[in-house]
């Protein structure tokens, strides 16, 4: 029997049938070699958002994409982890989580991105300290994270390489929101990053790329499906993003906030997402829930986490005194605020609001390459549930010369709402799926 041609693949994803991983590799593997043009991969991807994959055509094509290009081998390594937010604002989660996981006698090997549109990067924020790079030698990369359990780089072009080609196409062809493909791309860097065990925090609302607890849920559970059936240990945590997290958002004033949360100063809902999100990945690892709690907490009381932090921040060229001296920092001079417009009690503060602030005062890109402002961000000065009268200050602006200054005030007065009556305090963690 003759080979399936790319015309005869396509019908079949049309027709709503299920490929092989054979034939995955056809259509990915020679659309990233060149051989297989723009057109006909554009063709077969609206095919896949209109028809969908079944689990297991979910899982290979994860695969097909992570094989495309180099796979990282941490082998050598013992209990390696890595952890992946679908996106939101304010998360500045993996800069306290990374350091508390070595603490806790893991190993952490991670790549990192950048932010993109409304939505923060932990490389960009890690870049608010002087110094720091993002770009080590494999072997230096492996060597650092076997002496500190924590090396942090940025991703490799050379990893997953039809996951960018792919996105790019998925991106002008309106199939981004297409729930197998939004999984495979990915899992398909975290399977080639080479950790064993993978926490996911999957962000849920007007903050995050999924909107609803139910997608949400959704792709956590195609996520962990992936990764089961490429033999890795994954557990994902579906969180609120209605809010932004903590109290900042923007790259300096996050580094500020996390370093506050780890010498055991930091906001309530950020300290305890991170503990949650380290109790799994222990939990992975075979560690009774109660004991993993204990330990976690313990990170952030007795400095151990901080500690951490600081030699990675020196081993990859930080300067690591910003640690212990948090006034050394960028900070945007300019203030401004926005009010209450009446007195009750703080509603809802849109955290997609704060997040395209932060990007109107020049402290996100839209295009990638775009150079950024790491002192300027936005400061919630009043979580929703808090009382405030009229005229009090809610939000807090740092801007640079006016820069963006109107434009973000009317996102962010558009985003607050106070209302007569408290509201119904929301859950920060919304489920759990492993």
């Amino acid at each position: 029997m003759a080979p399936l041609t790319i015309p005869d693949l396509i019908r079949k994803k049309r027709d709503g049938e299920v490929h092989t991983r054979q034939e995955l590799e056809t259509l990915v593997l020679g659309y990233t070699r060149g051989e297989v043009p723009d057109y006909q991969i554009s063709a077969w991807l609206m095919a896949v958002y209109l028809r969908g994959m079944t689990p297991q055509e979910t899982a290979d094509l994860t695969l097909v994409m992570a094989g495309s290009g180099d796979l990282m081998n941490l082998g050598d390594l013992p209990h390696t982890v890595d952890k992946h937010s679908t996106g939101g604002v304010g998360d500045k989660t993996s800069l306290i989580l990374t350091p508390m996981l070595s603490a806790l006698g893991l190993t952490v090997a991670k790549m990192s991105g950048r932010g993109l549109a409304h939505t923060g990067g932990t490389i960009d924020k890690l870049e608010s300290i002087p110094g720091w790079t993002s770009e080590l030698p494999e072997e230096r990369f492996l060597a650092q994270a076997r002496e500190i359990g924590l090396a942090l780089v940025g991703q490799s072009k050379d990893l997953a390489p039809a996951d960018g080609k792919l996105y790019a196409l998925r991106d002008v062809t309106a199939t981004v929101d297409c729930l197998p493909l939004i999984a495979s791309s990915i899992m398909s860097k975290k399977l080639a990053s080479g950790a064993h065990t993978v926490v996911l925090d999957v962000k849920v609302g007007a903050g995050a790329f999924m909107r609803t607890l139910e997608d949400g849920r959704a792709l956590a559970r195609a996520m962990v499906d992936i990764g089961t059936r490429a033999g890795r240990q994954v557990r994902a945590v579906l969180t609120d993003m209605d809010t932004p997290l903590g109290h900042m958002a923007g790259n300096s004033l996050e580094v500020l906030e996390a370093l506050a949360t780890l010498r055991g100063e930091g906001p309530h809902d950020l300290t305890e997402l991170c503990v949650a999100l380290a109790v799994e990945a222990l939990a992975a690892h075979g560690e009774d829930e109660t004991a993993a709690e204990t330990r976690a907490r313990a990170t952030l009381a007795d400095g151990s986490a901080l500690q951490k932090f600081r030699a990675f921040v020196a081993a990859q060229g930080g300067d690591a005194s910003y640690v212990d001296e948090p006034g050394k920092f960028d900070v945007a001079p300019g203030r401004a605020d926005v009010t209450a417009p009446q007195a009750g009690f703080v509603a809802g503060i849109d955290a997609l609001s704060v997040g395209r602030a932060v990007l109107a005062l020049g402290g996100g890109r839209e295009r990638k390459g775009e150079a950024i402002d790491h002192g300027v961000g936005v400061e919630v000065l009043k979580k929703p549930g808090e009382a405030v009268q009229a005229g009090e200050a809610v939000l807090r602006l740092y801007h640079r010369d006016g820069r963006g200054l109107n434009a973000a005030q009317e996102l962010l007065q558009e985003g607050l709402r106070v209302a007569a009556a408290a509201p119904a305090p929301d859950a920060l963690i919304l489920d759990r799926v492993n």
